[in-house]
């Protein structure tokens, strides 16, 4: 497959925007992550046009995608974790050009998983943690049960995910596989659930308990990198968070994590005077006992 699409890479090779190609080929041997082409081309770049370019070739009876991404994008896949392939991309794909070791060096930064790297992705992964719960808890409560469900299984997700970045490693496709060598009690809860003969209702009343005993459990190192940016100043209002160059990240989710961590006493309100009559901007702080 190689020599069939040579000719498409070495001409972007020869670009001097061109970082790195990798290809990937489709395995029969495990999960597929090439989205049903025999080989994936991934072209990273410096700067570009548009973030992500695709486009997809045939020849004889195979087929190929071409996938040229910025490393912008590149590095908040990285981050956010919203390309879960892009990880075993990365760790399988064959090198086939590398502009001054470029390559190289990231798959070492991959590889090393900085801490503030870790401490960021555990804020984002807490964050839709918290969400999912409480919005399952929500629906539980008004006897939605299918709904709760859904959240549920999602919560369990990120939680996984947030244990994994915990161990020092970055989630990948399989991450039940991953988990239940790192936190067995984790994957033992999600199997229960989905396995489990009780009603659903039963079942989502014994989850949402042992749910509740792992989440506070991980709130330190969930909550830390947010608490440690509103350590940059004494207080703040919601919308400067959300502008913050590294809260913007935590998008819808924020305002449920910020009022799950003053229900914990983590992070205080305080009310400022506004020109209405008994009406007040609402501010948050750390917790003195934090500070």
């Amino acid at each position: 497959m190689e020599n069939i699409l040579r000719s498409i890479y070495q001409e972007r090779a020869s670009q001097p925007e061109t970082l790195g190609v990798l290809m990937i080929e489709k395995s029969h041997l495990s999960i597929p992550t090439t989205d049903t082409f025999d080989a994936i081309l991934l072209i990273i770049v410096k700067e570009a046009e548009q973030p992500v370019f695709i486009k997809h070739y045939s020849y004889l009876d195979k087929k190929a995608a071409l996938h040229i991404v910025t490393e912008k994008q590149l590095r908040t896949w990285i981050l956010l974790g919203s390309n879960k392939r892009i990880f075993d991309w990365l760790y399988n794909g064959k090198v086939l050009f590398d502009r001054n070791e470029y390559v190289a060096a990231l798959m070492e930064e991959l590889k090393e998983f900085p801490f503030y790297g870790r401490k960021i992705k555990m804020g984002l992964e807490f964050a839709k943690l918290i969400r999912r719960y409480m919005d399952g808890k929500a629906f539980f409560e008004h006897h939605h049960y299918l709904d709760a469900y859904n959240h549920v299984i999602h919560s369990l997700h990120h939680l996984a995910r947030l244990a994994v970045i915990e161990s020092g490693f970055h989630p990948e496709v399989t991450v039940w596989n991953q988990v239940k060598q790192l936190e067995p009690e984790i994957y033992k809860l999600y199997v229960e659930l989905i396995n489990s003969d009780e009603s659903m209702d039963k079942r989502l009343e014994l989850l949402f308990l042992a749910s509740e005993f792992l989440i506070h459990s991980k709130t330190n190192i969930g909550a830390s990198h947010l608490l440690q940016v509103l350590q940059e100043k004494e207080s703040w209002t919601f919308n400067e968070m959300l502008i913050h160059e590294e809260l913007a990240e935590y998008s819808v989710d924020l305002g449920m994590l910020l009022e799950y961590l003053v229900e914990r006493g983590e992070i205080e309100v305080i009310n400022v005077q506004t020109k209405g009559r008994e009406v007040f901007h609402r501010n948050y702080q750390v917790a003195k006992k934090l500070s």
